[in-house]
């Protein structure tokens, strides 16, 4: 007899993350052998239990499934918008298994995605205390002068909490614009373009060229493929789940 949490259960059947499984626990959406459950913690037998998810049933049982995509810009990065906008969805094969993406990149960026039904693997991707690298290569107006790109390696305030130091390097340097490649460990919203824009130098292009130690290498725009088993080893030890 195997035990698991039913949150760590519903995060493997691809429905959610842990933390949005316990949303979906104290609201009273699940169910284990047709009662509702909504103790945090609760485990059940993995072999034998019943459980659904607003009246459907789920099976932690599947097939894992890891997809790199080349996000083009114009592409909204979530299942479903209620503008209508062309999602990264759109730009995928109707796989057999529900995938997420993990994190994000805004509807004007392009660049590395990652998407999985690995809850647990997207959960630890995504938690500050792993750390991940994100690299981007951008093009910014005008030319910061290197007082300013220190401040910015440092960490400014944002919504007045500090950013995580940064790691910027020149590629061009221009009188109206120019290019620089920048490597954070946060995810926040916005955070490369907000924080150029705090110092008078609005992001015009940003292009995500490295997650988690994931490159896009050749993958044109548009283009998906699946991440190899390696690379899956990998990204799963980077984070502790091997």
């Amino acid at each position: 007899m195997t035990k698991i949490r039913l949150n760590k259960y519903i995060a493997q059947a691809g429905v959610a993350s842990r933390r949005e499984a316990d949303r979906l626990i104290e609201a009273g959406r699940v169910r284990v052998n047709g009662k509702v459950v909504q103790t945090m913690g609760y485990k059940l037998d993995d072999g034998t239990d019943v459980v659904d998810v607003d009246g459907k049933q789920i099976s932690s049982h599947r097939s894992l499934l890891y997809v790199m995509l080349h996000k083009p810009a114009g592409y909204i990065v979530t299942r479903n918008d209620p503008f209508k906008r062309p999602t990264v969805l759109d730009l995928l094969p109707k796989f057999p298994e529900r995938l997420n993406p993990v994190g994000r990149l805004d509807f004007e960026s392009e660049g590395l995605l990652l998407l999985t039904n690995d809850g647990d693997l997207a959960l630890r991707l995504l938690h500050p205390r792993y750390g991940v690298k994100k690299l981007y290569r951008i093009k910014v107006k005008g030319r910061p002068d290197m007082a300013s790109l220190k401040r910015l390696e440092k960490g400014i305030f944002l919504d007045r909490k500090k950013t995580a130091p940064a790691q910027i390097s020149q590629v061009r340097r221009g009188e109206k614009a120019s290019w620089m490649d920048i490597q954070i460990r946060e995810g926040r919203k916005r955070e490369v373009r907000r924080m150029f824009q705090a110092i008078g130098h609005p992001v015009l292009f940003l292009k995500r060229v490295r997650f988690a130690g994931l490159s896009l290498g050749k993958l044109r725009s548009g283009q998906w493929r699946y991440l190899s088993d390696t690379e899956v080893n990998n990204l799963r030890q980077k984070v502790g789940l091997d």
